[in-house]
């Protein structure tokens, strides 16, 4: 899933500057975002304020949709550089394809992590025959500058790890948890887990005190650190916790994502992550003039045209709030 805002902005992140030390609890609500004629998003990262946790850098949740009598989610070919994208499903399927050739289908609790190190194209799509509901979150990871230009490549993993306690089963998406570890490539020391809830369970979370973390609520009645989350918000946990307290009023469904607070200064515009102006620049040009990014073969539509760029300078700066 891509930016599809016609009218996009730059964002600027990271850099430790505005990174919070000690735990809070911070509710972040989400804006809304239409993705073609079918799909109705909510944003909530990047966020009025919150721009990033950990090298998270870009988080939309989606769904429950009933797609029934509807083509459901379509998004044309589009490029990306500078990041991960992390498909995440609770219900339905999307049909991946990419400039390198790959055609996958991913399914619910399955890991597709594309990472576009220094150009890519693809395009996703609910399958002609698909399931009734689609539900789940797409999620951006934004490479550090030694592992930007690395070669673009796809992994799709169907058996993640799984950790256990009584109430809770926390699927291991990226990174590491409790000494599991996902099989997905990683390039910063991060965290993104599913958790599902049994309904009236309480547990206790064992966390990374030097990494700061956020809970994206996708289902359910939950209560992350004694505050209650509604699906499509998100807790902002911030660091210094070696534990996260939980307890699920029903069933409920969350997202951890965590990770070591992001130094590097970067500039998202579009679906590009970069370090300045001239990079986006070029990164547009490429895009524009059909090279570079390569050519997504068997979608049925034409690609994106990227926005224009903004009148003032792109400039990287630090967090903001």
């Amino acid at each position: 899933m891509s930016n599809l805002d016609r009218q996009a902005a730059v964002t600027v992140c990271g850099g430790r500057g505005f990174v919070v030390a000690e735990p809070v609890r911070e509710l972040l609500s989400p804006r809304r975002v239409r993705l073609g004629e079918s799909t109705e998003v909510r944003r909530l990262l990047p966020n009025l304020g919150r721009r990033m946790v950990g090298a998270w850098a870009f988080v939309d949740h989606y769904g429950p949709d009933d797609i029934a009598d509807e083509p459901g989610m379509q998004v044309p070919p589009h490029p990306h550089m500078g990041l991960q994208t992390v498909s995440w499903l609770h219900e339905g399927e999307v049909l991946h394809r990419d400039s390198l050739g790959s055609l996958r289908t991913v399914r619910p609790r399955e890991l597709g992590l594309m990472t576009s190190g220094r150009a890519i194209s693809h395009s996703e799509e609910s399958p002609r025959d698909h399931a009734r509901l689609l539900h789940g979150a797409q999620l951006w990871v934004a490479l550090p500058d030694a592992h930007r230009q690395v070669a673009p490549h796809f992994q799709h993993h169907t058996d993640l790890p799984v950790v256990t306690a009584p109430g809770l089963a926390a699927t291991v998406i990226l990174g590491t948890l409790d000494g599991a570890v996902s099989p997905g490539t990683v390039y910063t020391p991060i965290t993104g887990a599913d958790l599902s809830l049994t309904g009236g369970g309480e547990a206790r979370l064992p966390l990374e005190p030097d990494f700061e973390y956020a809970v994206l609520s996708m289902s359910g009645e939950a209560e992350v650190d004694g505050v209650p989350v509604l699906p499509g918000s998100m807790l902002y946990l911030g660091c210094g916790r070696t534990e996260l307290p939980l307890r699920a009023v029903s069933d409920a469904g969350l997202m951890l994502l965590g990770g070591e607070p992001f130094e590097e200064e970067i500039v998202m515009f579009w679906n590009w992550i970069g370090r300045s102006q001239e990079e986006i620049e070029q990164a547009r040009e490429d895009w524009t003039n059909g090279t570079r990014f390569g050519e997504v073969k068997g979608y049925d539509g034409p690609p994106l045209p990227a926005p224009e760029l903004p009148a003032t300078r792109l400039k990287p700066r630090g967090r903001m709030r």
